[in-house]
């Protein structure tokens, strides 16, 4: 059977067995008795018009009655365009805002269109049929024009809003709040690649959860002397949604960590729905830890934990750190838009890990719900199910247990003490690192693996014990 009959049944209001009553009803009239020379043809003939014109009469009114498979695809059909208003309605709304006139008049547009649109199609007869009047032809015609060009006006209106939606370009330029006001670059050392000279990290003093001391620092680290790699996952509105932040440990200094955010417009507040229309410009962000974790932990009273990833090889740090920097040269070369669902602070890192690990993270549907990252870490190996080498291993309830960092940052002071003689930036290095430390206790940290077979095997081991 061909596609095209395929829809034709599908769209066909007439069902098999109706078609069958009507052969049925032919074939009566031809074997009614006109063979027969014994019988008068001429009231044969008479009779069988009438009966005729009875049967097809009461056939047509019962084969017009549509099929189950009608209503289902009539009620796709009808979700579909209510789905296509829906998307371009919000799309002006999160563009223009609720008091702009822009808003309220394509609402009103694309509003009235459709249901003018649906009253066509699908209740055009209701006042007739109410009577038992059927339809002319001419009426017939005249609804199906109707039907036609309101269809095809809908169409082009939508297809008028996505071009305009696609067409809306991220900008470098606005009113940024303060936090996200600056654009981390860096430079690498002419004479050691390793060596990277990284500017505006960002390094606030955090008072509240809106008020702190801004400062941006310069840092150089040393990438010969990558450590490992932490994930942080922030929860801020329920176990399913979380902020992610990756943190990079170091041999002989403090941690540095990245995190993927919407960069904020002054008085902007943040919205999941608003994420997937253009709404927010996406940036990345390097700031110390006791800025970006315990504005979170402690200023914003965010649940975080801290979870030290297993089975990485130095060379996969230094390729994920890698990432990083070209992130953040292509994000200051063009804008990019943040979106909720595929350019996010979970599944960005995703994407990059994904990479340096030559495709070793298998997809899962985890990436898409942010807060069950760390539950992914672990089924696929990445976090060490026995980090105490102990015959018992951890669990992820154990994990989540140990791994909270709010009970360990409660309290701490990150307020820099400006002392007579100590400069400000020895003073805040003593600061950071007391944060990171303090941030980690209890929670035992990896080392490197020597080889990628080693890497895989411990990763496999521990994904069997998890199980």
């Amino acid at each position: 059977m061909s596609l095209r009959s395929v829809f034709s049944r599908l769209l066909s209001p007439r069902s098999k067995h109706h078609r069958s009553d009507n052969d049925m009803a032919r074939s009566g009239i031809n074997h009614s008795g006109l063979d027969d020379p014994n019988v008068d043809n001429s009231n044969v003939n008479m009779h069988n018009v009438e009966s005729s014109s009875v049967k097809n009469n009461s056939v047509n009114d019962t084969s017009s009655k549509p099929t189950w498979r009608h209503y289902i695809v009539q009620c796709l059909i009808i979700i579909t365009l209510l789905l296509s208003a829906i998307w371009l309605l919000l799309a002006i709304w999160y563009q223009f805002g609720e008091r702009s006139v822009i808003t309220w008049l394509a609402g009103i547009i694309v509003v009235g269109v459709l249901t003018a649109l649906l009253k066509s199609r699908y209740w055009p007869k209701s006042t007739k049929q109410s009577d038992s009047q059927p339809l002319t032809t001419k009426e017939k015609t005249s609804s199906k024009t109707i039907t036609k060009r309101l269809t095809a006006l809908y169409a082009a209106i939508w297809l008028v809003g996505v071009g305009w939606f696609f067409s809306i370009e991220p900008q470098q330029e606005h009113d940024w709040m303060s936090e996200v006001s600056q654009r981390v670059s860096y430079k690498r050392d002419a004479t050691n690649p390793d060596l990277i000279t990284l500017t505006n990290i960002r390094n606030f003093d955090w008072h509240t959860a809106e008020d702190a001391t801004e400062h941006w620092d310069t840092r150089t680290i040393d990438m010969s002397k990558l450590s490992g790699v932490d994930v942080i996952n922030s929860y801020w509105m329920g176990p399913l949604i979380a902020h992610t932040l990756v943190s990079f440990r170091f041999e002989d200094d403090r941690p540095l960590s990245f995190s993927f955010e919407i960069r904020k417009e002054q008085g902007e507040s943040f919205s999941a729905l608003a994420g997937f229309f253009r709404r927010y410009e996406l940036s990345l962000i390097a700031a110390e830890e006791r800025d970006i974790i315990y504005t979170r932990s402690n200023a914003r009273g965010e649940q975080v934990y801290l979870f030290p990833v297993s089975s990485l090889q130095q060379h996969e740090v230094k390729s994920l750190f890698e990432s990083y920097l070209t992130a953040a040269d292509e994000l200051n070369a063009k804008p990019a838009w943040y979106n909720t669902l595929v350019s996010n602070c979970t599944n960005i890192i995703f994407y990059m890990a994904r990479i340096v690990s030559d495709d070793r993270l298998p997809w899962d549907y985890r990436i898409w719900v942010s807060g069950w990252l760390p539950n992914y870490l672990y089924a696929v190996g990445m976090l060490d199910a026995a980090p105490e080498k102990v015959d018992l291993p951890w669990s992820m309830e154990t994990w989540y247990e140990r791994t909270h960092i709010n009970p360990k940052a409660k309290g701490f002071n990150n307020q820099i003490n400006l002392q007579s003689g100590i400069h400000r930036d020895e003073n805040s290095r003593e600061n950071s690192h007391e944060f990171s430390q303090q941030i980690r206790r209890g929670i035992p940290i990896p080392p490197l693996a020597d080889s990628q077979d080693s890497a895989e095997a411990k990763a496999k081991s521990t994904a069997q014990a998890s199980d």
